[in-house]
C-alpha cells in the first residue's frame, strides 16, 4: 500500500497542494475556469478534520506556547488555544496564480515567491485577521503537555529539510517558500517585503518571548506578561462564528522562521491592503494560518479530569470532599465553605433586562492584613488549583487611579488595547480590599470603580472606543475579601468570615483535584428547574419572609432562588427539591445571624 505523499504534521502544505491540484484537474476536465474558486475551500478542511478528529491526530499536534515556541519548526502543523483579544479586519492576498501551464495557490501561506504584477491569470482573495492571546489568567496546570510530540516532530522535520537541501536537482516548490506576510500588508510608504538570504542572529528566537511580552504593542494583559500572542489568519468561515473574547482552539500552519529576514522594495499591490499590522511584525508575533477551529468552553480545559457520569451518589461523595477541603482552607469556617461552594458553581445562565441571572458574587468580611496573608492566600491558591482561569487584584487607591481596567481603542495603532477586565467567560476574579486606605480618587479612579461595580452588578464591561462606548456581556465570578462590607463593590452575598483554627492545609492528591475540577465545571452546566408544587411553597416562604422583614427586596428573592438552584446542582440534581430549599433557608438564616 502506497503511503500519503505528504505528512500532515511536518508538511501540511503538501496536503494543501495535493487537494488544490486535484481540484484544478477536476475543474479543467469539466471545462470550467480553474481559477474561479473565490477563495472557497476545495477539500482541505475535510481532509484535516478527518485526520484530527476521526483518526485521533489532534493529540499529536503540539500546542504553541511561550515555552515550546523556539522548538517548533515553521511550516508545520500546530494548535493554539487562546482568546480573541482583537479583530483586525480583513487582508487581501494573491490566492491563485499561474506558473507556466500550472496553477498555484498561496492559501494558508504568508507569501510565495512568484512574478509580481497585475495579470489576468491571478486572483486576489481575502482572509480575516484575529489577534489572539492565551486565555488571561490561565493556570499552569491547564496547558496540555506536548513535549514528546515536539521533539520527534522537530527531528522528523529537520531530516526532511536536510534531505531537500542535499537534493540539488529537486525543483523549488512554491508551497515551501514563504516570507513575511507584510509583503501584502501595504503601507503609506508603499513598501514590499520579500525573502532575503541573511539569517537572524541566534539570539533572536531565544529573545522572542520576552520582547513580545514586554512590547507595548503586544497587548497582553498585565497579569500575563509571559504569554505568547498569535496572529491567526482565518479562511472560509462566516464572521458570526468568531467573536471578541471567545476562546478557540486553532489548528493550522505555523509561519515563523528566525532564519528569514525581509528587505524593502516597491509593491504595486500595496494600495489593496490595510496597514493594520504595522505594529505586529513577524519577528514579534507568530502567524498561524488556520485550517480548523473550534470554540472552547471552561470544561474543555479540564483535560486530565476523570470521565464520569453525573450520578447523585458519586456527586455527593465529591461534594463532601471538596466542601471539606474548602472548610480546611477557610480555617474550619463551615458556613463560609458552603457559600464558597455555591459561589464557585455560579454562572450567568440568562439575562432579563439588565439582570444577569445566575451570578452569585461573594464578599467575605472581617479580614485584615494578617488574616488575609494566611487565609486569603490559602483561598487564592485553592481557587487557582480548582478553576482554569483565575485572577487576583490587590485593590488600593493608587491602583484604581492608575490601572487600565477597560479595553480601549488606539486609533493610531488601529488596535484594541486590552484591559484587566477583558476576560474570558468562566473566569474567576478575587479582589483584595484589605490594602485599601482612605484617599482621593481621580477621574480614572472614579471610572475604574464604576467599571468594577458594573461588572459585579450587571456582568458587563464597557469598552472605550473614544468616540463612543460599547457594553460587552461578561461571565466572571467575583469574590471580595475586605475588612468591612465593601462600599465600592456591592456583592450579592455578604458574610463575616469567622475562622476557628489556623492549621495549614494538607497537600491534595492529584486524583482528588481532578475530581473536584470535573465536579465544578460539569455541574455548573446542568439545567435546572422548579416543579410547580415546590414553586408554590417557595412563593409562600418568600411572602412570609417579606412580612417578617420589610427591607427584603426583589433582588434578595432572586438571590435566594439562585442559591436554591446552585444547591440542587451541587448535588447533581436538575430539579430543586424541598430538602435543598430548606438547606438554602438555613444557610441564609445563619448568614443573617452573623451580620447582626
Amino acid at each position: 500500500m502506497v503511503g500519503l505523499p505528504y505528512d500532515f504534521m511536518a508538511n501540511p502544505l503538501g496536503a494543501v497542494r495535493l487537494t488544490f491540484e486535484k481540484a484544478m484537474a477536476a475543474a479543467e476536465a469539466s471545462g470550467s475556469d480553474p481559477a474561479n474558486f473565490d477563495g472557497k475551500d476545495w477539500g482541505v478542511a475535510d481532509l484535516f478534520r478527518q485526520f484530527l478528529f476521526d483518526n485521533g491526530g489532534l493529540s499529536q499536534v503540539p500546542v504553541l506556547n511561550s515555552t515550546n515556541f523556539k522548538r517548533v519548526q515553521p511550516n508545520t502543523l500546530v494548535r493554539f488555544r487562546g482568546m480573541i483579544q482583537d479583530m483586525l479586519g480583513n487582508e487581501l492576498y494573491v490566492g491563485v496564480y499561474k506558473e507556466g501551464p500550472n496553477w498555484r495557490t498561496n492559501k494558508f501561506m504568508d507569501v510565495s515567491q512568484f512574478p509580481m504584477g497585475s495579470r489576468p491569470d491571478m486572483r486576489v482573495w481575502e482572509r480575516r485577521l484575529l489577534y489572539c492571546v492565551p486565555v488571561p489568567g490561565q493556570n499552569s496546570w491547564v496547558e496540555p503537555s506536548s513535549e514528546a510530540v515536539i521533539n520527534c516532530y522537530r527531528n522528523g522535520t529537520s531530516q526532511q529539510r536536510e534531505k531537500r537541501q542535499r537534493d540539488d536537482n529537486t525543483a523549488t516548490d512554491p508551497m515551501e517558500l514563504h516570507v513575511s506576510d507584510d509583503e501584502f500588508q501595504g503601507s503609506s510608504s508603499n513598501k514590499k517585503l520579500r525573502e532575503g538570504e541573511l539569517p537572524f542572529e541566534s539570539s533572536k528566537a531565544q529573545d522572542f518571548v520576552s520582547e513580545s511580552a514586554c512590547s507595548s504593542v503586544s497587548m497582553v494583559p498585565t497579569f500575563d506578561k509571559d504569554s505568547l500572542p498569535c496572529l491567526v489568519k482565518i479562511y472560509d468561515s462566516p464572521e458570526s462564528d468568531l467573536k471578541l473574547n471567545d476562546v478557540f482552539e486553532f489548528v493550522g500552519v505555523f509561519t515563523f522562521d528566525p532564519e528569514l529576514v525581509v528587505k524593502d522594495d516597491t509593491d504595486e499591490f500595496s494600495d489593496l491592503c490595510d496597514d493594520v499590522l504595522a505594529n505586529l511584525p513577524p519577528s514579534k508575533v507568530p502567524r498561524l494560518h488556520c485550517l480548523i477551529h473550534r470554540k472552547l468552553a471552561v470544561h474543555d480545559f479540564i483535560s486530565n479530569s476523570p470521565v464520569m457520569e453525573v450520578k447523585p451518589h458519586l456527586v455527593k461523595q465529591i461534594r463532601e470532599s471538596v466542601l471539606g477541603h474548602l472548610t480546611a482552607v477557610l480555617g474550619n469556617d463551615g458556613l463560609a465553605a458552603h457559600f464558597m461552594l455555591l459561589h464557585l458553581l455560579s454562572r450567568v445562565n440568562g439575562r432579563v433586562d439588565t439582570l444577569a441571572v445566575g451570578k452569585l458574587s461573594l464578599n467575605l468580611t472581617c479580614f485584615n492584613k494578617e488574616s488575609v496573608s494566611v487565609f486569603g492566600n490559602q483561598l487564592t491558591l485553592a481557587i487557582m488549583n480548582l478553576l482554569p482561569f483565575t485572577h487576583r487584584i490587590p485593590l488600593t487607591v493608587d491602583y484604581l487611579n492608575s490601572a487600565s481596567l477597560a479595553p480601549k481603542k488606539d486609533y493610531q495603532l488601529n488596535r484594541l488595547v486590552t484591559g484587566v477586565l477583558q476576560l474570558a467567560e468562566g473566569s474567576h476574579l478575587t479582589i483584595d480590599e484589605t490594602q485599601l486606605k482612605a484617599g482621593t480618587l481621580n477621574s480614572v479612579g472614579v471610572e475604574n470603580a464604576r467599571l468594577l461595580k458594573n461588572l459585579m452588578q450587571l456582568q458587563k464591561v464597557e469598552y472605550d472606543f473614544k468616540y463612543y462606548k460599547m457594553e460587552m456581556a461578561a461571565d466572571v465570578q467575583l469574590l471580595i475579601l475586605s475588612e468591612g462590607k465593601s462600599n465600592i463593590l456591592p456583592a450579592d452575598l455578604v458574610l463575616p468570615f469567622q475562622p476557628s483554627s489556623v492549621d495549614s492545609t494538607e497537600p491534595v492528591a492529584t486524583e482528588a483535584l481532578e475530581a473536584w475540577r470535573w465536579y465544578l465545571v460539569t455541574l455548573r452546566l446542568l439545567p435546572n428547574s422548579i416543579d410547580p408544587e415546590l414553586q408554590k411553597v417557595i412563593e409562600d416562604d418568600l411572602v412570609a419572609a417579606r412580612q417578617a422583614d420589610r427591607t427584603l427586596s426583589s433582588q434578595d428573592f432572586s438571590r435566594l432562588l439562585t442559591m436554591g438552584r446552585l444547591m440542587s446542582l451541587s448535588y447533581g440534581e436538575t430539579s430543586l427539591s424541598l430538602e435543598h430549599w430548606q438547606m438554602v433557608k438555613e444557610l441564609e438564616r445563619l448568614r443573617r445571624e452573623r451580620l447582626k
